[in-house]
């Protein structure tokens, strides 16, 4: 593809993953507003919880229906269904509309998470691939970090429905971009797709996340309609579990469960993704609420918990790469984060946002020392036919962790909030005509009450938000004492290439066990090729008095007839003259040769051997990384394919 026509390319695709990766977080600090326009404190919860929900769900039929009929067809219609879910968001009349709005944008959201992922690998040569890997884990760390700042901007300088219109115009560009750009794939790999465990998992997890949701306050828990969910999601889960037994691809593999890794991993990235997602849904409400911030200055105070998150998500994947060690960095992490819960737990009317700073940043360090390397454990502990799976699980289970998070945290915040404001309420003299549902209904109204009774509401509001965390502490430190059961094992040569967007974004994309040694093995491949690569290659290979320049130009003019010698410079984004020193090396060598008018090059019989010898020793080092996975024909395969991309040479040459 031509350099400009691709540059727009990862531009759209980027637009598309960040717009979904916002949306994630750039909700909460506008939830109070929200909430105060629409109504319906109960249930806000679900207007976080169904986005996470449907783009968690939807991820597995995303990947594998691209593959099935066209990754751009795809993209595009998750583009559009994206769009109209933000539009019908933003002109939402109650929250009964918005929740089911969030709900189509988290669909169309899943996939464009799921398929910009897998189109960058159609569109970019594998020896720039990891490069473009980088950029975009960089926008879900960009997107976790501004997104709960952009949320309160919108809502100060221009209302709240704002936070979902933004996406409209920046959508439109992105699909225009793929439109008109991006070419269709022709390759497609048929499947045998899953939907009934998708269906069932999907209906399963939506009633458990109701009984949690309605249990003990909208309903009591002998209730016909929660005792109703509670058997609708047992039937479902058995259905489910028959289902997967047959499935030809299962969208959870049953097996996986017998893997100590996996099933210790999964559960702690549960209980990870509901301190994280709980956190950042109540937590803006406590700071405009209690203290009169304003939505921006809300996520201003959240960035400590998402820098903590992000630095040491990098600092564990640098630590893991070098030492090969991985296992205390979750126990340590939980361990850091259930203090910063319980510390969180005591926060009152009083304390300082100081305080909670300090709070917050040391639970976005145990957060970021644990959601990158539980991805990292499973990978390493399965075997390869189930890579691919065993790592969407993982990022599964921590996404449905943050669904059931926000939903039970909640069931909690507001069953202590009417417990709490009946006893306030008791003996009080209310202003005539104040209704006291309006606190509930519209928590800003607090702030036009007289003094001594707007103090007593806030002390409810801070009471309330502070039993969120008196319930999410000993959660996490459950996950502290099961992180003691994660073991230890050495670690392959792929899963050492840590993804950074793994690690923070809340839904994986559904890849083939070949795709994610691929992604592994590119990355280590690009680390590679930026220390050195041609020295050392051409060493290996015999040609130790060849300068790395050399070394290059050989690779790239084996298997080829006469080549332009300016387009080899053009290759090379140098000038000839910049060039020639190192052709005459190579002319004097007797390695290459040039056309009369000096206009041309070709490899002589002794340069095209040296050629075979380089492809050689990149295919044998390429080996040597995936050599830990066992012997595999994909695998073979697959370093066949890599290894002249990565020199740059015709892909049919021999070996």
């Amino acid at each position: 593809m031509r350099h400009q026509g691709l540059g727009l390319i990862i531009v759209a695709l980027m637009l598309g993953m960040l717009l979904a990766a916002l949306d994630q977080t750039i909700v909460s600090t506008a939830l109070p507003t929200i909430v105060g326009d629409l109504g319906g404190l109960e249930q806000l919860s679900w207007v976080v919880t169904g986005y996470m929900l449907a783009s968690t769900v939807s991820t597995p039929l995303w990947g594998k229906l691209g593959d099935q009929y066209g990754r751009k067809r795809l993209f595009v219609s998750a583009i559009c269904i994206f769009l109209v879910g933000s539009a019908l968001c933003g002109l939402s009349q109650n929250m009964g509309e918005l929740i089911a709005f969030r709900a189509a944008q988290g669909l169309g959201g899943g996939g464009l998470m799921v398929l910009a992922q897998a189109i960058v690998g159609d569109v970019v040569s594998a020896r720039e691939r990891g490069k473009y890997q980088g950029f975009f884990g960089a926008v879900f760390a960009v997107s976790s970090i501004v997104g709960p700042l952009l949320g309160g901007l919108f809502v100060d300088h221009l209302s709240w429905h704002w936070v979902f219109y933004v996406n409209l115009p920046l959508g439109a560009v992105a699909l225009f971009v793929i439109v008109t750009v991006l070419p269709g794939d022709d390759t497609r790999t048929r499947h045998a797709i899953d939907y009934g465990g998708v269906v069932l998992l999907g209906a399963a997890t939506s009633c458990l996340v109701l009984i949690t949701t309605w249990g003990g306050t909208t309903y009591t828990w002998n209730d016909p309609v929660i005792l109703g969910l509670a058997g609708a999601a047992l039937a479902l889960l058995v259905a489910w579990v028959l289902v997967e037994r047959r499935a030809a691809e299962p969208v959870l593999p049953l097996g996986l469960f017998g893997v100590r890794a996996f099933a210790m991993s999964s559960v702690v990235g549960f209980v990870v993704g509901f301190g994280m997602f709980g956190a950042l849904t109540y937590l803006p409400l406590y700071l405009q609420v209690v203290h009169g911030v304003s939505p921006t200055l809300s996520g201003v105070y959240l960035l400590p918990m998402m820098a903590g998150m992000l630095t040491m998500s990098i600092v564990s994947g640098q630590i893991i790469s070098k030492t090969g060690k991985y296992r205390y960095l979750p126990i340590a992490g939980t361990a850091a984060a259930s203090v910063g819960m319980f510390l969180l737990s005591t926060m009152t009317e009083a304390s300082s946002l100081l305080t909670m700073g300090v709070y917050l940043l040391l639970l976005g360090v145990g957060l970021g020392m644990t959601m990158q390397v539980l991805v990292i454990v499973v990978q390493n502990a399965v075997d390869f036919k189930d890579l691919g799976v065993a790592t969407s699980g993982a990022t599964f289970f921590r996404s449905i962790g943050g669904s059931f998070g926000v939903a039970t945290l909640g069931s909690v915040f507001a069953a202590t909030l009417n417990d709490d404001l009946r006893e306030a309420l008791r003996g009080v003299r209310l202003p005539p005509g104040f209704d006291p549902k309006r606190v509930q209904e519209d928590p800003t109204v607090i702030q036009q009450l007289p003094r001594g009774l707007a103090q007593g509401f806030l002390h409810v509001y801070a009471d309330a938000i502070a039993a969120v965390f008196r319930v999410a502490a000993p959660v996490m430190f459950g996950a502290f004492l099961l992180s003691w059961f994660i073991p230890q094992a050495r670690l392959r040569e792929t899963t050492k290439a840590a993804d950074l967007g793994e690690g923070l974004g809340a839904t994986s994309a559904e890849r083939s066990s070949l795709a994610e040694v691929e992604r592994g093995l590119v990355r280590l491949a690009d680390a590679d090729l930026r220390r050195g690569y041609y020295d050392r290659l051409g060493a290996v290979a015999g040609l130790s008095g060849i300068s790395p320049q050399g070394v290059w130009i050989i690779a790239r003019l084996g298997g080829e007839g006469w080549v332009q010698a300016g387009a080899l410079a053009e290759r090379a984004h140098v000038s000839r003259e910049y060039g020639r020193p190192y052709v005459d090396q190579l002319v004097a060598a007797g390695l290459v040769r040039r056309s009369d008018d000096d206009e041309e090059l070709r490899l002589t019989a002794a340069g095209d051997q040296a050629a075979v010898r380089l492809l050689r020793c990149s295919r044998e080092g390429l080996s040597r990384l995936v050599a830990d996975w066992g012997p595999d024909p994909q695998l073979e395969r697959l370093v066949d394919r890599i290894a002249p991309e990565l020199l740059g040479a015709r892909a049919d040459r021999p070996p």
